[in-house]
């Protein structure tokens, strides 16, 4: 009779097995395998365990410690894990060392699910100023400026810390790392590199014209190399980009450096807002103006080795109030500031003289209304978020089985919209910032004084107490 099969997992115990390491945690005695403890990774307490000849006892609970184990086991946290606190969990996995393990599983951005997302907590923020700019980091980590001040809320969203800039108000801010932020104003000159934890600034950066005069930041952006930084002179008649080694903080290159003559509205107008694109290794920088022509914009692509642009969009009818460009799905997308119309532009037609597309209903704007001034575009994976006063459309790309061509031989494209979250979730405020990170999404409206989180929805909940005292429900993803 042929031996009987052992499934992943498992293992045949035999007596003196090396591989088997045997732990005492508050006198509850656990079994597990070497090769589980090594996930832990090298400088985790696991690590010396796994190494031990002897029993080794660790003074914790063991209930906790079974937590943990099994997410070493499993990569995940089991059903069981919602009847603890949440911190308690994460001062656990801190002291073994694979906190690392605890954000893979509970904020982890491939768990990020765009048609399931549900408003599930309220950051609340001290004093009277609402949130004018965040910024995110990947595993789901949160910065607001509210104020002369930024709020810095962890990847658990439970630790939260306040400090005070030298700006009058904070108009751009870029997460380097958790802990380290890139912030400027309109109104106040310089860059600076902020130190998040104790609020010191790690670098001042500026930009001078011919002129010598002082600048502001107008827009902050990254690649994996790069730090870019839109300036504009005091005076309001020169403009340029900026572009900062992200390692050293030392300037490689400028440009768009535009000195203003007369009435050159296009080369008044600087970049507002930067995006890297990293399947063109490209720099996205738009900017719109209002003037008594309407409201006037471009957008432009610039390709950072030759200092060149490769490709200009100018904006004259139906101008974006807000714009935003699809590494994934490989466009831009514009909100129009008269229509409040979702437009899209093929990257794959790079070059195009009128490449938009409407995807709306092609209403057009009545009595010179701009029905969609403050309306916020971004996008996050392969869907486009857009804000339409306090509500969001969800607009996702349409795979058709036999698509037609066009003239140049390429596919079209179809998307179709979609209103996010439940009924008691529509509404409210104007939106005036939307972020993404981790599995979360993150909203904050016009004079709230607090950060909206939306998730996924989940079978359990977390009950999570804020450092406010603040008592909310945490769905983990």
């Amino acid at each position: 009779m042929p031996p009987l099969a052992v499934p992943n997992g498992f293992r045949q115990a035999k007596g003196g097995d090396s591989n088997i390491v045997t732990v005492n945690v508050g006198g509850q005695i656990f079994q597990t395998t070497k090769q589980t403890l090594t996930l832990a990774g090298a400088k985790s307490l696991f690590s010396r365990v796994s190494e031990s000849d002897s029993v080794p006892f660790i003074d914790r609970d063991p209930e906790l410690f079974s937590i943990i184990l099994s997410l070493l086991r499993t990569g995940n946290l089991p059903s069981k894990a919602k009847a603890f606190d949440l911190q308690d969990l994460i001062s656990e996995s801190q002291f073994y060392g694979v906190e690392t393990l605890i954000l893979n599983s509970l904020s982890n951005p491939s768990q990020f699910d765009a048609f399931n997302l549900e408003k599930s907590l309220i950051l609340p923020l001290n004093g009277r100023d609402s949130p004018s700019v965040i910024s995110t980091t990947p595993f789901g980590s949160v910065h607001v400026a509210h104020g002369s001040k930024i709020t810095s809320f962890d990847w658990s969203l439970r630790r939260k810390s306040t400090i005070l800039t030298q700006f009058p108000a904070v108009d751009s801010l870029l997460s380097i790392s958790p802990s380290v932020a890139a912030a400027g104003a309109t109104d106040f000159s310089g860059l600076q590199i902020l130190d998040l934890e104790n609020g010191s600034v790690k670098e001042s950066l500026n930009w001078e014209n011919v002129t010598k005069s002082s600048s502001t930041v107008q827009a902050i952006g990254s690649s994996p190399e790069f730090l870019f930084a839109s300036f504009e002179s005091g005076r309001r008649n020169s403009n340029s980009i900026l572009v900062y080694d992200l390692q050293t903080l030392n300037s490689v290159m400028e440009i768009g450096h535009n000195e203003i003559y007369g009435a050159q509205i296009d080369s008044a107008i600087p970049a507002s807002k930067l995006s890297w694109v990293s399947s063109y290794s490209l720099l996205m920088a738009s900017g719109s103006h209002s003037g008594i022509q309407g409201v006037l914009g471009n957008v432009k692509f610039w390709d950072i080795r030759s200092g060149s642009v490769v490709w200009e969009l100018k904006e004259k009818v139906d101008c974006f109030s807000d714009v935003t460009v699809s590494d994934n799905l490989s466009g831009i997308f514009k909100v129009g500031v008269n229509s409040s119309e979702v437009s899209f532009a093929d990257l794959r037609k790079m070059g195009a003289e009128d490449p938009w597309l409407c995807l709306g209903d092609r209403r057009k704007a009545v009595n010179g209304k701009k029905e969609g001034v403050g309306c916020k575009i971004e996008s996050h994976g392969n869907q486009v978020f857009c804000s339409k006063g306090g509500d969001l459309e969800l607009w996702s790309e349409v795979l058709m089985g036999s698509s037609k061509k066009s003239k140049d031989g390429l596919d079209d494209r179809v998307f179709r919209k979609n209103l996010m979250g439940r009924v008691k979730d529509m509404g409210g405020s104007k939106i005036t910032n939307l972020g993404f990170g981790g599995n979360k999404m993150f909203v904050t409206r016009k004079d709230q004084q607090y950060v909206e989180v939306w998730q996924s929805s989940a079978r359990g909940t977390w009950q999570l107490v804020l450092a406010d005292g603040v008592s909310c429900p945490l769905f983990p993803g």
